[in-house]
This record gives C-alpha cells, structure tokens and sequence, in this order.
C-alpha cells in the first residue's frame, strides 16, 4: 500500500471566482465612461456590482477551494484598478480634491510594491483587519461621490471621503511598524 497520498490537485483557473474578477477589470473603462460621460446613476450601478463581484469572488473561492496563483494576482489588480480609476475620474468629472487621489493612491501601489518586495524576502504580509476598514470607507466614499445628492450631503460626502483618506494613511502606516516589530 502506499503510504504517500497522490498531491491535492490544484483548482482551474477556469472558475467562477476568476471569471467574476477577469468582468470586474473588464468593465472598469466601462465604469469609466459613465462617470466621464456623467451618467451618475449609471456609473453608481456599475461601481455596485463591480464591488458585490469583489466579495463573492473571494467567498466563493474561499468557500469552494477554488483559490488560484492567478485569482492572488489578479484579484487585488482589480480592486486597485477600481478604485485608482474611480477617484481619477471623480477628479476629471466632480468636485473631488486631487490631493485625495494622490494620498490614496501613493498609500495604495506604496504599500502593494512594499508587500511584493516583502515577498521576494520570503515574508508574506498578510491584508490586515484595518485594511478591509480601509477598502470599506473608501468604497462608501466613493459611491456617495457617485450619487447625485443633493447639494447639502456635499459637506457629509466630503467628511466621509476624509475619513477614508485618514484610515487608509493610518493602515499604510500600520503596516510599516507591524512589519518592523516582526523583523526587530
């Protein structure tokens, strides 16, 4: 008999998971369009879906033992490109400060090159509970930016974008001074 038991076979890249993240990046010059074209409704609708797709791909995954090498790729790929593409085309198309996108942005690819650098040392830094905070209030934000609300939740729309910009330099940070309690 043999005692060696045959290596678990690792799951297609062909699975829904991955198909929902390939439509999330699909549709991003999609979601693009509409906020350029100010298609508010439309653009707040896509941006929806593209972040439901977000949660149930990683779910899925999870849930069904289908994560690929390529769904670790890609998935955060997307979730960036979302959310870079969003606030630029805020800053084109509505009132939103361009120094909120550059703080977001250098925060976000910041720390993604750290995390892969990070990798390459052979330490994997795990996303953190703050960062799905982050993710959270940034996502929040950015659909109120989306809406065409009434002229008086521009002030409320602002804070919470501000808020997002706070917890997501807050988290950049943490993660720095995690990573250098682990390695001290």
């Amino acid at each position: 008999m043999n005692a060696n038991p045959p290596p678990a076979q690792k799951p297609s890249n062909w699975n829904l998971p991955n198909v929902l993240t390939s439509l999330r990046i699909l549709f991003i010059p999609v979601f693009a369009w509409l906020v350029l074209q100010l298609h508010w409704w439309w653009a707040f609708g896509v941006f929806v879906a593209l972040m439901i797709t977000d949660k149930l791909d990683g779910d899925i995954a999870r849930a069904r033992g289908l994560i690929t090498d390529f769904g670790k790729i890609a998935d955060p790929i997307a979730d960036k490109a979302l959310m870079i593409t969003a606030l630029v085309t805020l800053n084109i198309a509505s009132t939103l400060p361009v120094w909120v996108t550059v703080v977001i942005v250098v925060r976000e690819l910041g720390i993604t090159f750290w995390r892969m650098w990070m990798l390459r040392r052979g330490k994997v830094v795990p996303a953190s509970k703050g960062g799905k905070l982050k993710t959270a209030l940034q996502s929040v934000a950015v659909g109120m930016y989306l809406c065409p609300l009434p002229e008086w939740m521009d002030t409320p729309t602002f804070v919470v974008m501000l808020a997002a910009v706070a917890v997501t330099v807050v988290t950049g940070v943490q993660y720095l001074v995690d990573a250098e309690k682990v390695n001290a």
